[in-house]
């Protein structure tokens, strides 16, 4: 009887010990939520199709020890060009957002969104931007922990009338979404206005403005294809124009990760995650493209011979820039060699 009484106070000891020790085996098992922020909607491609996958697949590969929480639409407060400063200040653990909204800023980044730089397909250009941020652009992101940067497809002309020719673009007032795609539509004789893309609806609306420059990709969320008729594409590569993003972590909140958590952030940055955005932006070239000519609209392709005259136009954008770059202590013609020699490189990218 007395064995009994001590074995049953054993095994009774030991049931009340166990969910202390699984507690303690889950706290070392550290969790972790990131807030991540943007300023599209949710029903966005970018938002959808690639900031949700990455996030839910950081958060498969951690087993869940990784949670992030997505604020689309700028819920967290501020506007867009404020995004990169709220990661490096610990406003939100997590950015997305383009260099371009703050000009001057990222004056090396801005080598990819020169005229005519740029290939016509976004995996080329985002995997040619991590090359090219891994050789060239550490100092410029050193405020954050850079997750990946990348660029998207060919920028289209999107107005309430037909371009066909740099006449046709003569005191059109056109959005723009960075200073050298502004510098390069004013070259052509466009009227180019600025603004973060969350309020081109409503101007295309009330006629502030005559049209934009974007990719196909953001056509349906800001209802381009509802407000305009037209769409001018510029043939071949380089294109006209593009424009990069930056997905940025906050420096402090990822050195505080513990190692095999940071370890699972790592294997999703560089080139896997600029892949994975590169891609989206490509197939949904295809997908909007299709879309805007089933409801009716009208795209137009320039000739050669005239996308030849807007080179040879714009070239002093790109001259500009050079000089700029060596007012800031920056080698811009080695910055644009190892640029193009990046898309060269991946040129052919599947």
């Amino acid at each position: 009887m007395t064995f009994d009484r001590r074995r049953f106070l054993i095994v009774a000891g030991s049931a009340v010990a166990m969910p202390a020790v699984l507690r303690a085996t889950r706290a070392d098992a550290q969790e972790v939520t990131l807030k991540m922020h943007h300023f599209l909607p949710p029903v966005s491609v970018a938002h959808s199709k690639f900031l949700k996958p990455w996030a839910d697949k950081v958060a498969a590969e951690s087993n869940g020890r990784i949670k992030i929480d997505i604020f689309p639409s700028m819920q967290l407060g501020g506007t867009p060009p404020q995004l990169f400063d709220q990661a490096r200040d610990g406003v939100a653990d997590l950015v997305w957002t383009l260099p371009g909204y703050t000009p001057g800023r990222f004056t090396g980044t801005e080598a990819f969104e020169l005229p005519f730089t740029a290939n016509k397909r976004a995996l080329a250009n985002s995997l040619a931007l991590t090359d090219y941020a891994q050789q060239s652009l550490q100092d410029e992101y050193k405020d954050v922990q850079p997750i990946c940067l990348w660029a998207h497809d060919h920028g289209l002309i999107h107005a309430n009338k037909q371009v066909k020719t740099m006449e046709d673009l003569k005191g059109l007032k056109l959005r723009f979404p960075t200073r050298l795609a502004g510098e390069a539509l004013r070259a052509l004789g466009a009227n180019a206005i600025g603004m973060p893309v969350p309020q081109v609806p409503e101007s295309l609306a009330q006629r502030v403005i005559d049209g934009c420059v974007v990719p196909w990709e953001v056509v349906p969320s800001i209802k381009v294809q509802e407000l305009v008729k037209y769409h001018t594409e510029i043939p071949g590569s380089p294109t006209f124009y593009s424009a990069t993003f930056v997905l940025a972590m906050n420096k402090a909140k990822y050195a505080a990760l513990p190692a095999d958590l940071k370890a699972i952030i790592d294997k999703n940055s560089g080139a896997t995650a600029a892949a994975m955005a590169g891609k989206v932006w490509d197939e949904q070239a295809v997908v909007v493209s299709d879309m805007v000519r089933k409801r009716g609209n009208i795209i137009t392709v320039i000739e050669e011979a005239e996308a030849a005259r807007w080179r040879k136009t714009t070239e002093p954008v790109i001259e500009g820039w050079l000089k700029t770059a060596k007012e800031k202590g920056l080698d811009g013609e080695k910055l644009l060699a190892i640029a193009r020699a990046a898309l060269a490189k991946h040129e052919k990218a599947a």
